[in-house]
């Protein structure tokens, strides 16, 4: 210490006083629910956001958010099993399933390559444990090998007729690997 001002100085270290490191607390879990009506304002913001930043090739969005946000809330929540994954309150991605249909999948675009997308898919996969089936355009390299990753093949290639997009797409499918059987008897 300098006895003349009383500072700590650095050539007693043990006289410096060191404000304790700022602990940030974690970020909540990602959780995956069922979409609520009142989702759908975030659903669309996602739904715009991510074909916008992964899709390029697409024409320009023509549909407003409220457009979007309509179609979402009278069309896809109603007609659609929809899944949302969220963070504390941040909505970070949404699924949505017809049937065997995955009909939507997207995330926020700086979410991407977190892990956000496989859970979303193993809740799809367990809301349809004998497979499930989509459309992707052949151009989404990135969707493609996401998918190939967790074990979808294609099944179907097609010309982009049946799309509103018209641009060629495939369809991929995911089987359940038949795993061993139990036991006869056992429940």
């Amino acid at each position: 210490m300098n006895t003349d001002t009383g500072r700590a100085t650095a050539d007693d270290p043990s006289t410096l006083v060191r404000p304790a490191p700022r602990q940030t607390p974690p970020a909540p879990p990602v959780t995956v629910r069922l979409a609520l009506p009142t989702d759908a304002p975030a659903i669309a913001a996602v739904h715009q956001a991510s074909r916008q930043a992964t899709m390029p090739y697409l024409p320009p969005q023509r549909r407003t958010h409220a457009e979007v946000t309509r179609w979402i809330r009278e069309i896809v929540l109603p007609q659609c099993h929809t899944l949302v994954a969220v963070r504390g309150t941040a909505l970070l991605g949404y699924a949505s399933l017809q049937g065997e249909l995955l009909e939507q999948l997207y995330l926020r675009p700086e979410v991407r390559r977190t892990g956000i997308g496989s859970l979303l898919l193993a809740e799809a996969r367990r809301l349809r444990p004998d497979g499930l089936y989509l459309h992707v355009f052949q151009l989404n390299t990135d969707a493609r090998a996401f998918y190939a990753h967790h074990g979808f093949r294609v099944v179907e290639v097609n010309d982009g007729s049946a799309n509103m997009e018209n641009l060629p797409d495939l369809t991929l499918r995911w089987t359940p690997t038949p795993g061993p059987r139990p036991p006869r008897g056992t429940p």
